[in-house]
């Protein structure tokens, strides 16, 4: 077992702990998805306006369940997981900037910076960060993880909130609230948040 600091279990009758292998998909799966899917809608929000708030919503409830359980795991797994960490959350800090002003502004320039902010990302833990968890954790840890994400996703905002709480334990409190505000004002604006509905 490594050190992604998860609550333990409870017990399966007749299954030994180490034996035990929960059921959902792998945090990194499910992020990657993710990744895939704001590729897209980096290059559907340049030719179609709907996109643009749907990449806006994708990003923040990604950067959320990236906040509350990617980065924790990486910070305890990792020998140098403090440092990556912070790394990655200064990015976020920044992609958040712009991502509010192409919530505001709508504008060429903020989608561009957007998308950069994104392919850079994407690299990063698609080249350094992903394998490295898959080589410290095991695939029982990275399902519950999965787990967590999925949770974390659906009750996370859908716009940008830059100055609230980045780390746990406030993100996990801070981010479902927006969320439900959030939510409230999507669903009286009309506003499009989900990929599949575009």
């Amino acid at each position: 077992m490594s050190e992604a600091h998860l609550p333990p279990l409870p017990p399966v009758p007749g299954v030994p702990d180490d034996e035990y292998e929960p059921a959902g998909r792998s945090m990194l799966e499910l992020l990657e998805e993710d990744h895939a899917a704001l590729r897209r809608l980096c290059s559907r929000a340049a030719t179609e306006p709907a996109a643009s708030d749907v990449l806006v919503a994708t990003l923040a409830r990604h950067l959320s369940a990236e906040e509350q359980y990617l980065y924790p795991a990486i910070h305890s797994v990792l020998p140098e997981g403090a440092a990556i960490a912070e790394r990655e959350l200064a990015a976020d800090a920044e992609l958040i900037l712009a991502l509010r002003r192409l919530h505001t502004q709508a504008d060429t320039d903020a989608l561009r910076s957007v998308a950069d902010h994104v392919r850079q990302h994407t690299h990063r833990t698609a080249t350094e960060l992903f394998p490295a968890l898959r080589e410290r954790c095991t695939d029982g840890e990275l399902v519950r993880l999965g787990n967590r994400v999925e949770i974390a996703r659906s009750a996370a905002p859908t716009r940008p909130h830059p100055g609230t709480p980045s780390t746990p334990p406030l993100n996990k409190v801070v981010d479902p609230a927006l969320g439900v505000v959030d939510k409230v004002m999507d669903a009286l604006s009309r506003r499009t948040t989900w990929e599949e509905d575009l």
